[in-house]
């Protein structure tokens, strides 16, 4: 059985075409809109490649209507880019990010996975990276062989309480300096944190056709081209 393990799209349609991975079963946690200009094949993928999806905190943000406010960085960022994913998705669309599950516990192959995009403890919005021991109190409620986590943007794979904690990075976004779109493969119980090359000049330009305001189109750029470096995370419980 072999496993593809995505998060983070962000509307960047080019990356996530870019994944030409063989798969039997795609496991998605979460963030399928912001920050890019093509929410709509994004979710369309998605819908059509992967059985097990949860929902992020920019997917509920979307679909709640929820306005950002943040003023620089991301939370600018996804200030700036919602209204567009407003303006480029249908009600059927925003219907399916509203109505995915928050975690997802499942048995693949063997295997108990738990589906989060961010934490057990805060299912949307809790940032933490690969601290074994925060990770550690996290996780002494839950039984899986694979706790399988999105939100930071940045690939990791670490041990705790008996789990391995997997998160696949961002395709759409990446945030550790590495430009190419993270994803995992699991096979065989066996994890591979992988890259794949894309055409950022292609997502750059979908965003320069948009009708966001320049100085994002600036933003969004320079994170893509640089793998997210110099850029302040400005995670917040506002869904930023």
């Amino acid at each position: 059985m072999r496993i593809l393990v995505i998060a983070d799209i962000h509307a960047n349609w080019p990356a996530l075409e870019a994944i030409r991975e063989p798969f039997d079963v795609c496991l998605c946690l979460g963030d399928l809109v912001d920050y890019g200009a093509e929410p709509g094949p994004c979710i369309q993928w998605v819908r059509e490649n992967s059985k097990h999806v949860v929902r992020g905190n920019h997917d509920h943000a979307v679909a709640q209507n929820i306005v950002g406010s943040g003023e620089v960085g991301y939370p600018f960022l996804a200030r700036a880019t919602r209204p567009l994913m407003w303006k480029l998705l249908g009600a059927e669309e925003r219907t399916y990010l509203a109505r995915l599950p928050l975690t997802l516990h499942l048995a693949i192959d063997g295997l108990d996975f738990y589906l989060v995009h961010a934490t057990p403890r805060d299912p949307l919005d809790e940032y933490l990276l690969d601290d074994v021991a925060q990770w550690q109190r996290r996780l002494q409620a839950t039984e899986a062989n694979f706790v399988c986590v999105g939100h930071t943007h940045r690939q990791f794979l670490i041990s705790a309480n008996g789990c391995q904690v997997l998160n696949p990075g961002s395709v759409g976004q990446p945030r550790d300096g590495d430009p190419r779109a993270a994803y995992a493969i699991i096979e065989d119980g066996r994890v591979e944190l992988k890259r794949a090359e894309y055409d950022i000049d292609r997502a750059v330009a979908a965003l320069d056709q948009s009708p966001i305001a320049a100085e994002a189109k600036q933003l969004a750029a320079r994170v893509l081209r640089s793998g997210g470096m110099g850029v302040a995370n400005g995670e917040s419980s506002a869904g930023e």
